[in-house]
């Protein structure tokens, strides 16, 4: 992940940002404290500058990624936009191989926090952190971006005296993980849940086999479910669980019930068919990971 110093200026840049936002009453910022930027070790370094994609002379790699503000009467040069897959954030040009465009490739394989910065009128910026590139699209010369809050995150001191794998954990466990597992999770599900084949990606979430805090809890595909939300919760709760044969079984206190058409519907009809998965094998759920979820799920009924 770029080098000792690289990661230094990320936590120093994070800092500097919390205490302007603490200064300015909120996280948008006018853009000429952004230029100026902060000193770090006798060095001015900037957090923003003409070019979206930007990389201090002191980075290994982009340290953050500028959307400018809309303008009446005035086109944008790209148009970027925000979905609930993240952000779309346009390459810089059309060529894949643009120092730019390899360095946002870059921080995405490995997995390096930086600042989103969204116009939000002429002047003033709003400035989002740890933001992460979770996808590529070639095709479509397109970025996807996930941001965080914060606030859920140890302290940028803390994170700098970290060796390399303990600095990711801190910063992707909690929120940032679960955001970037769920990107991959729905992507490999074609945004569909496994149970109900629920389509609409702002009701559906990955679910893990084993938890997060299992030894083998890792946040990857083969670990999780794409659920909607009634059925993550089922599963959460081992009310609903799947065998390794992927068949679904709905806990027996649950199946027997006699209720509104909700439940008959929405868990009791879905008892012993056939979960939905991944075309690509490689990115089916785990059998070892649904056995020792299942036993669980036996033992709870």
């Amino acid at each position: 992940m770029g080098t000792d110093l690289d990661r230094v200026v990320r936590v120093a840049a994070f800092n500097f940002l919390r205490e302007q936002t603490t200064l300015h009453g909120g996280s948008v910022l006018p853009r000429r404290i952004l230029e100026q930027g902060f000193q770090l070790d006798g060095r001015r370094v900037p957090l923003v500058a003409p070019q979206g994609i930007f990389k201090p002379a002191v980075c290994e790699l982009p340290l953050s990624i500028t959307t400018v503000p809309e303008i009446p009467g005035k086109e944008r040069p790209y148009e970027d936009e925000r979905t609930y897959e993240g952000v779309h954030y346009r390459y810089r040009g059309t060529d894949p191989r643009h120092p730019d465009n390899v360095g946002l490739r870059r921080a995405m394989a490995e997995h390096v926090p930086l600042v989103y910065f969204h116009g939000h009128q002429p002047g003033l910026y709003h400035a989002e952190w740890p933001a992460y590139v979770v996808r590529d699209d070639p095709a479509r010369l397109t970025f996807t971006i996930l941001t965080e809050d914060v606030s859920d995150f140890e302290t940028p001191a803390t994170i700098a005296e970290m060796p390399r794998r303990a600095y990711l954990a801190t910063l992707m466990t909690k929120r940032l993980h679960q955001s970037l597992f769920r990107v991959r999770v729905l992507d490999a599900y074609e945004k569909t849940c496994a149970v109900c084949r629920l389509r609409h990606w702002e009701l559906l979430d990955a679910a893990h086999i084993l938890p997060d805090n299992h030894p083998l809890g890792d946040p990857v595909v083969p670990n999780g479910l794409a659920l909607c939300k009634l059925h993550h919760a089922a599963f959460d709760a081992d009310i609903l669980g799947v065998r390794p044969d992927l068949k679904i079984e709905v806990r027996g206190d649950v199946l027997r019930e006699v209720d509104g058409p909700m439940l008959k519907v929405g868990l009791q009809g879905f008892d012993g068919q056939v979960i939905t998965v991944p075309r690509q094998k490689v990115l089916r759920p785990n059998t070892d990971f649904l056995a020792e979820r299942y036993e669980r799920f036996r033992k709870a009924g």
